[in-house]
């Protein structure tokens, strides 16, 4: 069954984005959600994690550095330092850090009862601040993550006669990934009896959907007369505005959990009669991979229903 007729872009709205779809150095679109609640304190321990590092360590300094000058104007406002220069700003601001450290080099100390006050007051912001902070710190180290790289493209040539939709998987890490499990859902818009266009996803039936992945794993769907893309060509793809888009998860063999990984390949990353480079050579003793024609895809020879690479 060849792939309905639909509108080739998904429909936008006057909102600000809430998540956007990418394929490295390919099509980028944002989608937008209109109505939902605005709950940004409820989610920010999770968009913290969702931080790389240099954006982590910067947050934490920037708090660190902004609690510092909040106690810092309440030593200078007060005068209540001893040994530090009244009219300094500065002399505050490095007393608190000091505090906040429990440092305590013994030249500057409180004088006041209020500053004594203050000096407890952040006493325990720095108790709770630290433990946040490492707490952050440990959460994002101890997490595990999957490392896996997929090809640039999907191919569709014949295999064994039937054209046969095929792309790799691949593990950039010297670990294994027990019982990886990889789905295929292939997305597209189509228009119903009715006149209204909606998304449809379908789920593609693999040759092979769960294996211990340590190198490499060539993805193949067979495409016949029970797959959602019999009869497809570049055109209609298109014209339904088609993604395919892989989720591959697995137990990692050295943190012993969970890891997944999620790729996205638009209709026109799809190329129509080419197949993979063989990797894989060997000896009677040795077998070599060779990662460097990982993306790399060759032209497969046309043939009768199948025009493809055409000329």
């Amino acid at each position: 069954m060849a792939l309905p007729h639909s509108l080739s872009h998904p429909p936008t709205a006057a909102a600000a984005p809430e998540a956007t779809l990418t394929s490295p150095g390919r099509q980028t679109y944002a989608v937008r959600v209109i109505g939902a609640p605005r709950t940004p304190l409820r989610d920010f321990y999770h968009a913290l994690l969702q931080l790389n590092w240099p954006a982590t360590v910067g947050f934490i300094a920037l708090v660190y550095f902004g609690v510092n000058l909040v106690f810092a104007a309440a030593y200078f406002e007060c005068d209540g330092i001893e040994h530090a220069d009244p009219h300094s700003f500065l002399d505050a601001f490095y007393f608190s850090v000091q505090t906040m450290g429990t440092i305590g080099y013994g030249f500057m100390y409180p004088k006041t009862h209020f500053a004594n006050a203050v000096v407890v007051v952040e006493s325990t912001a720095s108790l709770v601040l630290t433990a946040l902070a490492t707490g952050l710190v440990f959460a994002k180290f101890s997490r595990p993550t999957a490392r896996l790289m997929f090809s640039e493209s999907m191919t569709l040539a014949p295999m064994n006669g039937t054209p046969t939709l095929c792309f790799r998987v691949g593990n950039q890490r010297r670990n294994r990934i027990v019982e990886a499990q990889i789905r295929v859902v292939l997305t597209c818009t189509e228009r119903t009896l009715e006149g209204k266009d909606f998304y449809r996803s379908t789920d593609l039936k693999l040759v092979r959907d769960r294996l211990s992945l340590t190198r490499s794993w060539n993805v193949l769907h067979v495409v016949d007369e029970t797959s959602p893309l019999f009869g497809a060509t570049p055109e209609s793809l298109a014209a339904a505005g088609a993604e395919f888009n892989v989720s591959v998860s697995g137990l990692d063999d050295t943190w012993m959990q969970t890891v997944h990984a999620q790729y996205r390949y638009p209709a026109e990353q799809v190329a129509f009669g080419y197949r993979p480079v063989d990797i894989l050579s060997e000896t009677p003793s040795l077998v070599t991979l060779d990662l460097t024609k990982f993306h790399d895809i060759e032209p497969a020879e046309p043939r009768p229903g199948f025009p493809y690479p055409r000329g």
